[in-house]
């Protein structure tokens, strides 16, 4: 999984230096449905305000239990977009 990362970070650092500068934020995403509900919740969410969104990176999945349930699924998700 490590090895992974490094070669996603390696080509996108490529890709980046060739074709501009980007910003990475991290948003949380919730969702009582789904921890791919709450990722797209935290990119539909950043997209209101932000330009150039260009990749995500679920970083951490996490939930909330309420009475022997899960209540809510969490997500904190990188977002890179372009600098324009």
């Amino acid at each position: 999984m490590a090895a992974r990362q490094t070669r996603l970070r390696s080509a996108l650092s490529r890709e980046v230096a060739a074709v501009g500068t980007y910003k990475m934020i991290k948003v949380a995403g919730t969702s009582p449905e789904s921890f791919a509900k709450a990722a797209q919740g935290a990119v539909q969410e950043a997209a209101k305000t932000l330009r150039s969104l260009g990749w995500f990176e679920v970083k951490e999945m996490r939930g909330r239990i309420q009475d022997g349930r899960i209540a809510e699924y969490q997500v904190m998700v990188e977002i890179g977009f372009k600098l324009e």
